[in-house]
């Protein structure tokens, strides 16, 4: 008992307003179509079947197909029966639209109501003929009427569904959009994030290496050679400003939308490049570290991301034979060839024996703006196992020396 109390509750919670809705208007359609058509409205005919046709809709969205065979079956019953006079297709008419309009997977509902209608039909044209004694005219005259109402009502149940279908697609379309719109947001703000933490350790690790080397000229020289430890210390200066003006360029892309930007810089003060790659070596040049630089082909045809990364590369490179290599020696060359820049940067540093440790952020982000440019980066000790080689091949498609 309780089961079954509960079970009737849950149906009863599942009928949606609307098909309360559409069992009142069943009601009131079925009695207002027998009395406008002429048919008999009486206690044990019409009303019965008016009010069965609408208790029926209630539970049309859970079997759509059983409804619409109730229906069908209690419309001829009271009409086989001389209970109603009026009526095969259009008392029904609410059931037939819902079963073709299921657009639910592995329920075919408009050739199943189609089916129905034309079984209801036959069974309908068959019965006429012989029990109301009317003329085959006058039975194809109401029956055609009937089944031009069906076409209708699948009709437009059909243009229904596809409106359905379309909303959904559309709806899936929408959502799929704003996803990869999502994933590419991603995408790229992890580019910018791994441009700019390259930029930084660049920049940064530069810039305290440089000055690092230089203030330590400065301090060895400053009693026997004040000019020379003058001219370190202007070196420092020097790239302090770069550092700064750098700085204020990745933090300009940082600004939120609106912000004030960052000063543009002034045209004197130099860029990174390829052509900039002589200022670079002259600022690293120590007398406890010499530096070599050796450029073929032209600097200045070489494409601006390419060349940006070659002077990031050997930047990077030479930052990390002053910090870690306690080298004496460096060599740098750069060959802008017709179709790729290949750049060596060399040292006779100390390596310490064993295996090769961890590549750190700098060589990380070397390979990666190599990478990203479709060339390749090798780093390690050389064949004869002193010192240390960094080489790198980028492609310069349509490049034009």
């Amino acid at each position: 008992m309780d089961r079954a109390l509960a079970r009737t509750t849950a149906a009863l919670r599942a009928v949606r307003p609307v098909d309360g809705l559409l069992a009142a208007v069943t009601f009131v359609a079925v009695l207002a179509g027998t009395a406008r058509l002429g048919g008999r409205l009486e206690a044990a005919g019409a009303l019965p079947l008016a009010l069965w046709l609408g208790l029926l809709l209630l539970a049309r969205r859970r079997w759509p197909l059983a409804v619409l065979l109730l229906s069908v079956q209690a419309v001829i019953v009271f009409r086989t029966s001389g209970l109603t006079d009026i009526g095969w297709v259009w008392p029904v008419s609410a059931a037939y639209a819902g079963l073709a309009a299921d657009d639910r997977p592995g329920r075919p509902g408009l050739p199943r109501a189609a089916a129905v209608g034309v079984a209801e039909l036959a069974f309908a044209a068959g019965w006429e003929l012989p029990a109301t004694g009317t003329g085959p005219r006058e039975v194809l005259g109401s029956l055609g009427a009937e089944a031009l109402w069906l076409a209708l009502l699948l009709a437009a149940a059909t243009a229904y569904r596809n409106r359905l279908r379309w909303r959904a697609e559309l709806d899936d379309r929408l959502l799929r959009a704003a996803r990869e719109r999502d994933l590419e947001a991603g995408r790229r703000i992890a580019e910018a994030r791994l441009e700019i933490a390259r930029e930084l350790h660049d920049v940064v690790g530069h810039t305290l290496t440089v000055v690092g080397l230089q203030l330590r000229v400065a301090a060895e020289s400053l009693d026997d050679s004040p000019a020379e430890a003058r001219a370190a210390l202007t070196t420092a200066q020097e790239v302090r400003t770069a550092a700064v003006r750098d700085l204020r360029a990745l933090v300009h892309v940082l600004r939120a939308p609106g912000e004030s930007p960052a000063p543009a810089p002034s045209p004197e003060e130099p860029a990174a490049g390829v052509p900039e790659l002589a200022a670079l070596v002259a600022r690293m040049r120590t007398p406890a570290l010499a530096i070599r630089l050796e450029t073929t082909g032209d600097p200045a045809a070489v494409p601006a991301p390419v060349s940006l990364a070659v002077h990031r590369l050997v930047q990077e490179a030479l930052t990390n034979t002053a910090r870690h290599s306690g080298a004496s020696r460096a060599d740098v060359a750069v060959r802008c060839d017709a179709d790729r820049v290949e750049v060596t940067v060399a040292d006779d540093g100390r390596t310490p024996p064993g295996p090769a440790a961890a590549p750190g952020h700098g060589i990380r982000g070397m390979t990666e703006r190599v990478h990203a440019l479709g060339g390749e980066l090798t780093a390690g000790r050389p064949g004869d196992g002193g010192g240390w080689l960094v080489r790198a091949v980028i492609p310069v498609p349509g490049f034009r020396p």
